[in-house]
């Protein structure tokens, strides 16, 4: 374990972008992950385990096997171990922007490429980075983490903030996880994290049917989904204005009514639309800037491209996940292609 965490730490280093301080803090809260991690089926034998939390693991332990048996994603022994953390998140990732610009702060690692946040496992630690930003006038965002994935350096446990929802978010997330696991792809968010999101969606349904269930609602995934292409609506706007030759104080005030166009849209939407529905309030209770608007479209925005591989390969996960390797291997714009071909694809047989 001490070796292992001695390798990540060099290569950490290795990337030239990390703080020693940050390094420090990853490598201490992921060994605090790891020795808070115990064996799943040690809990569910064990009377002291109470038996909520037995439900709760059981389930999430079935889940875990069916990733591997049914959907073809790695055996091994992530999520095979349980971690109750002292927090209520595994982490904290902040989001860093210009003032006006939808660019964000990139932070580069050897080990995935080129990320648009730094995760943090304290929330003061997280905290304390945003406002050095904010004190070079950027925009920031943090977000609450219950899940990551080390790509397979780590047998990754099922964490305690994970359960802060129901059976059906448990096993999403872990399928979400485990595809990270499955196929990665440097510099390359929006295409690990709609694959990922396919997987754990699809994964889902075929979870659900397998256990006799309804498929999930789908009123639910369509609010989810006309709630994100609000968010990216407003970030398009704002990518035009940011573009504009115009001097700056004029460009602040047009973000600052476009972002009061968006709390107004979304106000119609939720009382119009959704009859009421309060899902999304606690986003929109926070501060909105051009950083708390960056992680919409990520997770998404080439799922309806996954969708149509996936049909196209006879819903078969082997022959699905060569397609997404071969993908995966082709020049950048030349993958952008054929995903934007598989998206008009999907659209069109869905009419």
């Amino acid at each position: 374990m001490r070796s292992r965490l001695v390798v990540i730490l060099f290569i950490l280093l290795l990337g030239g972008c990390s703080s020693i301080a940050f390094v420090q803090q990853s490598w201490q809260g992921q060994r605090e992950v790891m020795a808070l991690s115990v064996p799943i089926v040690e809990l569910l034998e064990s009377a002291e385990t109470d038996p909520a939390l037995k439900t709760r693991l059981a389930e999430a332990l079935a889940a875990r096997r069916f990733a591997s048996a049914a959907l073809g994603l790695p055996h091994n022994l992530s999520y095979t171990r349980y971690s109750a953390l002292p927090r209520p998140y595994a982490l904290w990732n902040l989001f860093v922007t210009p003032e006006l610009s939808l660019e964000p702060i990139q932070h580069c690692y050897l080990m995935t490429g080129c990320l648009a946040y730094k995760g943090y496992f304290s929330r003061d630690a997280a905290d304390a980075a945003a406002q050095d930003w904010q004190r070079q006038g950027m925009d920031v965002f943090i977000g609450n983490i219950p899940a990551y994935s080390t790509l397979g350096w780590y047998d990754d446990p099922l964490l305690s903030s994970m359960l802060h929802w129901d059976d059906d978010y448990v096993a999403l997330t872990l399928f979400h996880e485990l595809a990270h696991q499955q196929f990665y792809l440097k510099d390359e968010t929006a295409f690990n994290e709609s694959f990922a999101s396919f997987v754990g969606q699809e994964g889902l349904r075929q979870w659900r049917a397998n256990n006799g269930l309804l498929p999930p609602d789908p009123a639910l995934e369509r609010q989810q989904a006309e709630f994100n292409a609000l968010i990216i609506a407003a970030r398009e706007r704002l990518q035009i204005i940011y573009s504009m030759d115009l001097p700056d104080p004029a460009i602040r005030v047009a973000k600052v009514q476009e972002i009061a166009r968006l709390r107004t849209g979304y106000q119609h939407w939720r009382d119009e639309k959704w009859q009421g529905s309060s899902r999304f309030d606690s986003w929109f209770d926070g501060e909105l800037n051009n950083a708390s608007l960056l992680p919409f479209g990520l997770y998404d925005q080439w799922v309806p491209a996954f969708t149509e591989l996936f049909r196209r390969q006879n819903a078969d996960w082997q022959r699905f996940y060569r397609e997404v390797e071969r993908l995966g291997n082709l020049a950048s714009d030349e993958r952008l292609g054929q995903l934007a071909a598989l998206t008009d694809l999907d659209s069109n047989s869905g009419e």
